[in-house]
């Protein structure tokens, strides 16, 4: 009981510092944060900052993991109870945007300010994001066994453009306060186009 008391105590104060620290890049910008401003924010001492994480690079990488993470999961539930291959990449396109848009500050950090981290760009290995999209290559795969998407698309192709698409309208949407354009419709539309360009002809 005590070890599994002092397990969950440091799991809180993990992510005590994690939402601090998610809240300081998004306002202050990662370069521009130091580790003393994610301690003020998540109201513990410079020194406990380093009990958890080895830098302020690590603390961004630990953002990245632990979102990456529940994002898997979060779209492993919601495509579960869908079908039909075209309907669950609109489906994964609606969950992804709407993740960008009910986690604003989240979505910059890992929108904007991961991409300024040498240590992230240089040396991390980014598994958990090649693990997301590979959930496309595998909607991809399976309506092309089924015969519901052309067999001549190549699903690592399909899985990068339909990401950076995802992705492009996203980065744009943070980084203008005014955009032109909703994200549920953004998300609308890019699924239209790719599953347009993705089913396969009618046979007679």
């Amino acid at each position: 009981m005590a070890d599994t008391a002092v397990k969950q105590r440091t799991a809180d104060k993990r992510g005590q510092i994690l939402a601090a620290a998610v809240d300081v890049f998004a306002s202050r910008g990662f370069h521009r944060s130091r580790v003393a401003d994610v301690a003020r924010a998540a109201d513990v001492a410079d020194g406990t900052i380093y009990l958890y994480f080895k830098s302020k690079d690590d603390i961004l990488i630990s953002i990245f993991e632990e979102k990456m993470a529940s994002m898997i999961e979060g779209a492993e539930q919601v495509l579960s109870g869908v079908a039909d291959p075209l309907e669950k990449l609109r489906q994964f396109a609606l969950f992804h945007m709407r993740n960008v848009e009910d986690h604003r500050n989240e979505a910059k950090v890992l929108q904007v300010e991961l991409r300024l981290s040498n240590t992230f760009m240089k040396e991390y290995n980014p598994v958990r994001l090649r693990q997301y999209m590979d959930i496309i290559g595998q909607l991809i795969e399976e309506g092309r066994e089924a015969g519901i998407i052309r067999s001549d698309v190549n699903p690592v192709i399909v899985r990068r453009a339909f990401f950076g698409a995802l992705d492009e309208i996203a980065m744009q949407w943070i980084l203008t306060p005014k955009a032109r354009y909703g994200l549920k419709e953004s998300a609308e539309q890019v699924a239209d186009v790719f599953v347009r360009g993705l089913r396969a002809p009618a046979t007679d």
